[in-house]
C-alpha cells in the first residue's frame, strides 16, 4: 500500500452532514424486551410500528427492531455506564437479572463481574442478557 493511500481522510464536512447516530440492534419478541428494558432496567423506551426507541438523559438513542429469524450476537450489544457497578449489580440482581458467569482471561466473581481495573486488564464490566439473548453489559464509567 502506497503512504498516500495509508493516510486517513478527513471527509468534505459540505458532502457530508451527520446530525447524530445510534446504534440498533434486534429482538424476536418486542413485547417480552420492551417489558424487560422498562420494568427491570427503568429504561425510557417508546414503541413505534418499526420497533423499541430506547433514549437516554444525554439525548443518546438505541432502535430495537423485530427480526422473526433473529439470532442474538455473540458479542456485547449495549453497555450502560454506572457510577458504581457493585450498587448497580446489586440492585439489577435484586430486579431480576441473572449475571452472566465466565472463566479464563474475563473470570468474573461471585456477582459476575469482571475487575479488570484491579488487573491493569480494563474496566470494570458485568454482563447479563435481554430476553432475546442479547448481551448487555454495566460497566464502571471512568474505568
Amino acid at each position: 500500500m502506497s503512504q498516500k493511500a495509508a493516510e486517513s481522510r478527513t471527509p468534505d464536512e459540505s458532502k457530508l452532514n451527520f446530525k447524530e447516530a445510534f446504534s440498533s440492534f434486534t429482538a424476536d419478541d418486542l413485547s417480552k424486551v420492551k417489558e424487560f428494558y422498562v420494568d427491570k432496567l427503568s429504561l425510557n423506551v417508546t414503541e413505534s410500528k418499526e420497533g423499541l426507541a430506547i433514549r437516554f438523559k444525554n439525548g443518546q438513542n438505541i432502535f430495537i427492531y423485530p427480526k422473526p429469524d433473529h439470532q442474538p450476537a455473540a458479542f456485547t450489544v449495549l453497555n450502560l455506564q454506572v457510577d458504581d457497578i457493585d450498587k448497580a449489580v446489586d440492585a439489577l440482581t435484586a430486579n431480576g437479572i441473572t449475571f452472566e458467569r465466565y472463566e479464563g482471561e474475563i473470570r468474573t466473581d461471585d456477582k459476575g463481574i469482571f475487575r479488570g481495573s484491579e488487573k491493569g486488564q480494563g474496566p470494570d464490566i458485568a454482563w447479563f442478557k435481554d430476553p432475546a439473548g442479547n448481551i448487555i453489559s454495566v460497566v464502571k464509567a471512568g474505568n
